[in-house]
């Protein structure tokens, strides 16, 4: 009772309010049944006030949730923002060599559909696969088709590999003499005959004599043969050795 009296003479909400609640769970031990209308009335203020107060948490938690999501959206881009090249490799230097090749493939006249990015990827992986590893042999074969695909006087190797012509295997294979232009061939096979033509003079079995002056040495020692390079009526081609310092030299 003197709660009760307490209860009554006192102003303070938070004393009353303390006041009743405890009386009410004096009336529920004593009676030994469930909480009458008032008990549900106060368990429904009790729900009332956990809901009060777990709303403050679960705003928290969303704030959170939320910043964790900008968070994440700010980074995708960042760790998406990787190479275009097939991720078969983050080897620095295999990447670096794929970026090359890729721009030494680009010209103006790309075929529809070609993926730069992705035949570079194939051409400098058969490069790899015959090195096994990024040494000097690894670098040098890179730099020879770069340089030849970078060619502007050789154009039809370029578009071969575009086209598919020519496959990855193959152009990560091909010698120099094989990726040069039409141009470069015909002068080295007219540069090649030539030498052979000036090694037909054999020493042994040429005519030997002195009215033919060596112009390196001077001297008048000298072995001459004549053979015919070119067509019949044309007039035969002299190859001169010198006996003394070994000179070489034609004349027709």
């Amino acid at each position: 009772m003197a709660v009760n009296s307490l209860r009554k003479s006192s102003n303070d909400e938070e004393v009353i309010t303390l006041a009743k609640l405890l009386i009410k769970s004096w009336k529920k031990l004593l009676s030994g049944t469930p909480g009458s209308k008032g008990g549900d009335s106060n368990g429904g203020s009790s729900k009332e006030s956990e809901t009060t107060v777990s709303t403050p948490k679960a705003t928290a938690q969303t704030s959170a949730a939320s910043k964790q999501t900008t968070y994440s959206a700010k980074q995708a881009p960042h760790n998406a923002k990787q190479t275009s090249f097939p991720a078969d490799t983050t080897n620095s230097v295999r990447l670096k060599c794929r970026e090359l090749i890729s721009s030494a493939l680009k010209c103006d006249d790309m075929p529809d559909g070609c993926d730069l990015d992705g035949l570079a990827a194939k051409i400098e992986e058969c490069i790899f696969k015959e090195f096994g590893d990024t040494n000097m042999k690894y670098k040098n074969r890179v730099r020879s088709r770069v340089s030849n695909l970078k060619d502007s006087k050789n154009p039809n190797l370029r578009l071969n590999v575009l086209h598919g012509a020519i496959d990855p295997d193959r152009i990560a294979r091909m010698t120099a003499d094989e990726m040069a232009s039409d141009e470069m061939k015909q002068m080295r096979q007219k540069f090649t005959k030539e030498a052979i033509n000036d090694h037909q003079m054999a020493v042994t079995g040429g005519t030997k004599t002195d009215l033919l002056k060596c112009g390196k040495c001077r001297k008048s020692n000298c072995t001459y043969n004549q053979v015919q390079t070119r067509s019949a009526d044309e007039p035969m081609t002299t190859f001169c050795y010198c006996n003394e310092c070994g000179h070489r030299w034609k004349f027709c």
